[in-house]
């Protein structure tokens, strides 16, 4: 199963020009099928609180800097800061997560499927059930 990590993507420019960063199918995990982003997210508001059967996702903060806390099906967590506009977070599927943002942070969000209600795991012990049917 693969495991969450930061990817770093190529800063084309210069501190007088601005910058520029791409990300394209070929070089990612998985087919990009939607994107999104979040914004004005107040500083005191954790988000998240949930996990994916199936959706992969890679996270950027394009502005400001975003906390997350990944926890796997087994119970082991991993905190990543993401803080620089060239740099990503691959979350594989069945990573709950919590979110943390600063004061106009912004979250791009790059996903492998579109939009499904159905691939939410919004309730806790549901996700940790998860490992004893795996187990079974």
């Amino acid at each position: 199963m693969p495991t969450p990590s930061l990817i770093d993507f190529s800063k084309i420019g210069s501190p007088s020009l601005g910058y520029i960063s791409v990300a394209q199918n070929s070089k990612l995990p998985f087919e990009i099928k939607r994107v999104y982003w979040t914004y004005f997210t107040p500083d005191s508001v954790i988000r998240g609180h949930h996990a994916h059967h199936e959706l992969e996702q890679i996270i950027f903060a394009t502005s400001g800097r975003i906390e997350f806390t990944l926890e796997d099906i087994y119970g082991e967590k991993q905190h990543f800061v993401l803080d620089s506009p060239n740099r990503g977070l691959y979350v594989p599927r069945l990573y709950w997560r919590t979110i943390k943002f600063s004061h106009n942070a912004v979250l791009l969000c790059l996903a492998s499927m579109e939009y499904s209600e159905d691939d939410y795991i919004r309730d806790f012990d549901e996700f940790k059930q998860l490992a004893a049917d795996q187990n079974k």
